[in-house]
């Protein structure tokens, strides 16, 4: 399923499509998701403007997405990504899912295709994309997440669509990490998925394959590591979704440790990469778009890090 406004390169000027698009959460705008799409689409050759819709600015509440996106529609935008916190008010709210935003329960793009809002998620794709081009030959014979919220049923679905065989869940309510579980199960019922406690956090990293960490702790502002690295064994891979920074503390420490590891950059681009893909029916350059996120980010850091 694709959005009609589609339009080859070889079209001529004239006929281009004007994409407008927009973004809608809370706190973002310092997001490079922007930067993104308006780079690429310009390699592309097509005519692209991607604006930001923040509540908070906006002084709106999480409930009124339905008003933003209505109001969208009216006004010939072509598509909506969606974040935090309205990935699952929208579910409600869309004419039609696609089938993986529906096994979700989160929907991060919003298609207006001929009046109707389709919607899908993108996260998921740029996880399972990010592991299989970041982590080649990587063994999900048995992999621990930590982290149940928006982005760890994300990784989780991308993991389970990957093979993973067993995925333990943790989270710090338990009951977020019972409620993805139960959810992976319907829809993935040959593979073991379980629920873990604080108590067997430990012991489940120790003896994982690959570890995932899906919890917004190692962000710029929010430093930290929420697990012992030093307990996951030898040869297991390490990733993380946090890209700002794009080394976190934990992916420094796994690395230090000879683990193979994950950045969250690679999510990060990804969910775009088919974000865009969705949008104008074009073909993005994933490496391209990869470059340009990293200088992105390098640029960001070094800002921060003052001189």
């Amino acid at each position: 399923m694709r959005p009609q406004r589609q339009h080859s390169q070889s079209d001529a000027s004239a006929t281009r499509a004007h994409y407008l698009v927009g973004l809608i959460g809370e706190g973002i705008t310092a997001s490079l998701t922007p930067l993104m799409h308006e780079a690429e689409a310009a390699a592309l050759g097509l005519e692209y403007e991607y604006r930001i819709l923040d509540l908070i600015q906006l002084r709106k509440r999480p409930e009124d997405v339905g008003a933003l996106l209505a109001e969208a529609n009216r006004l010939g935008y072509a598509a909506m990504n969606i974040t935090h916190p309205c990935k699952r008010l929208v579910l409600d709210l869309v004419d039609e899912l696609d089938p993986d935003a529906e096994r979700l329960g989160a929907v991060n793009l919003v298609v207006f295709e001929a009046g109707r809002l389709i919607g899908y998620n993108t996260d998921w794709m740029g996880y399972r994309d990010g592991l299989i081009a970041g982590l080649p030959g990587a063994s999900f014979e048995r992999v621990v997440q930590v982290g149940c919220g928006g982005a760890g049923a994300a990784t989780a679905y991308a993991l389970l669509s990957c093979g993973a065989a067993r995925l333990d869940l943790c989270d710090v309510d338990r009951t977020r990490a019972e409620e993805l579980s139960e959810r992976m199960r319907s829809h993935f019922p040959t593979q073991t998925i379980a629920p873990v406690g604080a108590e067997g956090v430990a012991a489940a990293i120790s003896r994982a394959t690959g570890v995932v960490h899906a919890t917004p702790l190692g962000m710029l502002h929010n430093p930290g590591v929420a697990f012992d690295v030093s307990l996951i064994s030898k040869g297991s891979w390490v990733s993380d979704v946090v890209y700002r920074p794009l080394e976190t503390e934990l992916i420094r420490r796994a690395a230090r440790q000879g683990h193979p590891v994950l950045d969250g950059g690679r999510m990060a681009v990804g969910q775009a990469y088919a974000s865009l893909q969705i949008i104008t029916g074009e073909q993005p350059d994933r490496d391209r778009m990869e470059r340009h996120f990293r200088a992105l980010v390098e640029a960001e850091e070094w800002s921060e890090g003052g001189e």
